[in-house]
């Protein structure tokens, strides 16, 4: 199984309405392949939580990957109703990417 598959299994038990993990390792420096992920998840979980607590669930649920090979994971998590007028912005480009 991908990092990719073990994190989209972890984050199944908050029942997304929409999930995107793109892995932007290409755009970064460094041998690592799977080491810098962009989630986008929504998800009804999200009502009525501030975006730190947001954040420390998913961070909770993917401890192991983050601590192993995972370098960066950046977050945007939307309740259903954020969704509908969220514009989710670029992922910067690497300062000692490619």
């Amino acid at each position: 199984m991908t990092i990719a598959d073990q994190i989209r299994t972890k984050l199944a038990v908050l029942n997304p309405e929409h999930l995107e993990l793109l892995n932007e390792s290409h755009m970064h420096a460094g041998p690592a392949t799977d080491s810098h992920f962009k989630l986008v998840l929504v998800s009804a979980a999200f009502n009525g939580q501030r975006v730190v607590a947001r954040h420390q669930q998913i961070y909770k649920l993917l401890a192991a990957e983050l601590q192993g090979p995972v370098h960066a994971l950046a977050l945007h998590l939307y309740s259903p109703d954020e969704w509908q007028q969220a514009t989710v912005p670029p992922s910067p480009q690497c300062q000692g990417g490619h």
